[in-house]
């Protein structure tokens, strides 16, 4: 690793944990109401995006709330959901079916995923969690790069990250293999990233 890129990864590291302690401070002091009414329903452009998809051939593509990460699962209630697999503790990540409500075990990263391991399918979309995002669509994720490696893999799938609006920073470092996001949807607003949306 050259000294630019352990630096990088140094400063990921310190902004990730700062993040985290914001994304945990803001969710734990959010009044009832207002947690109750975030990410319970899409804003028009994302619901029109997700209805205009063959919901049969391809599922949306969303995450399990895992802590103080925003629950986007109720907004989803009446669509084909497909949720992230892992089968070991590889780099590897795929999608799997799963029925909302259905069962879910935990997986070898420690997060939820779908107890059935049947066929992996590719979501018409994905609507992915995040530690931080800026407004070109940078994100900066857990740190193990599954989804950036699923990204590379399929480019012409459209990529939301979902995030609390305190995650916001000016600008995500980013590194050649970090995918940038097409929007980013907080519990204020859409944020459109780019023009593939």
């Amino acid at each position: 690793m050259t000294d630019m890129s352990a630096d990088l990864v140094r400063q990921k590291q310190a902004l990730r944990e700062r993040l985290r302690f914001r994304r945990r401070h803001f969710a734990a002091n959010l009044d009832g109401m207002a947690r109750l009414a975030a990410f319970r329903t899409l804003p028009q452009p994302l619901a029109d995006l997700i209805e205009g998809r063959d919901p049969v051939a391809a599922p949306v593509a969303a995450y399990v709330a895992w802590g103080d990460e925003p629950d986007i699962l109720p907004a989803l209630a009446d669509c084909p959901i497909a949720l992230p697999f892992h089968r070991d503790r590889s780099e590897t990540m795929d999608f799997r079916r799963w029925a909302n409500g259905g069962a879910l075990a935990k997986g070898p990263w420690g997060t939820h995923q779908p107890a059935d391991e049947g066929l992996s399918v590719q979501p018409a979309l994905i609507l992915c969690p995040l530690v931080g995002f800026d407004r070109s669509g940078g994100r900066l994720g857990q740190g193990g790069g599954h989804y950036d490696r699923y990204f590379a893999a399929h480019p012409g799938i459209p990529r939301i990250g979902v995030g609390w609006s305190v995650q916001e920073v000016d600008a995500i470092p980013a590194e050649s293999t970090d995918a940038r996001l097409d929007a980013v949807l907080t519990e204020q607003e859409l944020i459109v990233c780019g023009d593939r949306l």
